[in-house]
Parts: C-alpha cells; structure tokens; sequence
C-alpha cells in the first residue's frame, strides 16, 4: 500500500491511503490520525489501512483527488533520523574533493550521521536559503521507516523492521562542510532539513525491484529540467539496508518511526567513478560527484552548486514508467529581504 500526510493546520498533518497510481487518496483519520500514529500501532493497523487501499483500487472505496503539491513529507517530523552512506564510490569522491582519503575500515564500517529531524520540508517546498555561497547542494538517497528495533540486532530482524521506503533529497552545503567536520564533531549547519517523497510505500508494493534490503531501479534526477543522474539504487550499494539499520541498533534501541537513509545514490561505470547522462552513463545524484570527476579530467571543476531559481526533481519510476513515490520537486528560493551579496 502507499501511504502520504497531507498538510492541515497541525504540525504532524493528515494520513491517507493513496492509489497505486498516486491519482486518488483516502482519507484513514478513523483508523490512524498520523502515520506515525499508524507505525507505532503497525500490527493492528496495517491490516485496516492494506484494506482501505484495497477498496481504492476496485472502486469500493470513495476518494478524493490525490495532489503530490498537497502532500507534507510522509513524516513531517520524525523521532529520528539516521543517515547511512552505502554507495562508496559518492564517499570516495566526495572525500578526494576535500583532498581526504577513506580508510580502508569503510568498507567494513557504514558511515552514518544523525540529522535534524524535528522538522522535514514538503517534497515540493522551496529551499529557502539566504547565501549561493554556501554551496547549495542536493543529494537524491532511498530512505526506510522502521519498526521498533531492539539494540543490538541482527541486520536480518533489522530487514524485518522495515514498514515503509521512500525516496529523500538530503540537502548538503558544500562550502561549511569542511570546516564544520575539521572541528571533529560532524555535520550541524551544513545540513539543514530534509525533504523526502510525497509517498511512502510498503515494501510489498515494490515487486521483485525490493530484494528485502535494496531497491534495484534507477533514481531519476533532474536539474532544471535536464536529466542529471539516473543511478540505479540496488547496484553498487556496500551495505544494504538491514545492515545500516543494525549499524544504528549497535548500542541503542530504534523507535517506531526512525527514519534510515542509504546516502546519495552512486554508480560505478567500467571499474571508475562513472559518467554523465549524456556521454552515456548513469550520470550522478548530487553536484559534488560531478565537480569531482571535472577536477579529475580537467583540474577544476565547471558546474556551479545550486543558485537562486534552480529546481531539482527526484523520482522513481517501475518498469512501466509510473512514478511510485511521486516527485520530490524543490526550487533554492532567497526569504524576502535576507539575501546576501
């Protein structure tokens, strides 16, 4: 089933059960208030909500029109959110852009940090951020909704907490990343929020694309209208997602409703650090991959990060062409009068 939150006047919105099709919803008060009413209630409601969404697609059921733009994030704030980094070819690069090597324990050890999460954006609210110069970049990820998890857990039980997937921009600044990780504290202001997918879905939903710990489809992402990257999610991911989770679960237990991320999506292309859409690869899911591959062809890199006006989208679609989260859709927008010169 798909489940979305739509926006209302409180600070945790609305659920409904939305069609497979995005096209339609159903409003699920009466069972569960919030989704994350629902996720702490999973075993007695999922059930009423798996019929409701049964109801949609035979027509038994009413709807009402499902907008992506009406939609909150699924979570619209979040007990926690833990942020893997699974694909090591984005670590890679990113590291060599700030002249850092990666330990050889990377590949043994899941990078993670935890983010804020008392407040995410919509998927289609702007990026409101006062100075380009802070290197305003997107980062297109998969993310999950656990159950409880207890400390300590098998990455198996960890595969077995999974309730929902969905896809995430996690929004970086370039420019405060290196001197805020050289105080050796990690990320704070060169993360500000989140935006994750109108929709999330049961793992069910996804078909044999969900192998239980990785989604195998591409991740499209554009760049003012133009393909940028289209990484598919499943290849070249170091640590799946039952292991990120227990990586988590290592020494504290995960409530219902954590959020866990797999880092920016990244492919390799014949043993290097890929290529772009347009010379025939995969292309990337965030500017600091690509700046990074023009400095190692021509000593410096020529894309810009994210200025005033740009928009960036994130979708997911299945074999068939249709989109199954729905869209992330974000333009870097100045608050009135902050900007800075």
């Amino acid at each position: 089933m798909k489940l979305a939150t739509l926006k209302d006047s409180t600070r945790d919105g609305r659920l409904v059960v939305v069609a497979r099709d995005l096209t339609r919803c159903c409003d699920a008060g009466h069972i569960a208030r919030t989704l994350q009413a629902a996720l702490d209630d999973w075993e007695n409601v999922a059930p009423r909500l798996a019929l409701i969404a049964e109801g949609i697609e035979t027509g038994a059921q009413p709807t009402a029109r499902f907008h992506e733009h009406a939609a909150a994030s699924p979570l619209p704030r979040a007990y926690q959110w833990a942020d893997g980094s699974a694909y090591l070819n984005h670590v890679e690069l990113v590291r060599r852009a700030r002249g850092v090597e990666m330990p050889a324990s990377f590949w043994a050890d899941p990078l993670m940090y935890q983010g804020g999460s008392d407040g995410f954006l919509a998927p289609r609210d702007p990026i409101l951020m006062d100075n380009e110069a802070y290197g305003i970049d997107f980062e297109g990820e998969v993310a999950v909704i656990v159950g409880d998890v207890a400390m300590g857990s098998s990455p198996e039980v960890a595969r077995a907490a999974i309730r929902l997937v969905m896809l995430v921009n996690d929004v970086s600044l370039r420019a405060l990343i290196p001197d805020e990780l050289a105080k050796g504290f990690g990320f704070f202001q060169s993360k500000p929020a989140s935006a994750f997918s109108p929709v999330a879905v049961t793992p069910d939903e996804l078909g044999t694309a969900w192998d239980g710990g990785k989604l195998h489809l591409p991740l499209l992402v554009s760049l003012n209208g133009r393909a940028f990257g289209k990484a598919n999610a499943g290849v070249d991911m170091t640590f799946d997602f039952g292991e990120l989770i227990a990586h988590a679960a290592k020494t504290r237990n995960l409530v219902a409703g954590t959020i866990v991320g797999s880092g920016t999506v990244s492919n390799r292309l014949d043993g290097g650090p890929g290529t772009t859409v347009e010379a025939g690869g995969n292309g990337y899911s965030c500017i600091a991959e690509l700046r990074m591959i023009e400095t190692i062809e021509t000593g410096s890199p020529k894309t810009p990060f994210m200025a005033f006006g740009d928009q960036i989208r994130i979708e997911m679609q299945d074999d068939d062409g249709r989109s199954i989260f729905g869209a992330i859709e974000q333009t870097v927008e100045c608050p009135a009068g902050e900007r800075e010169l």
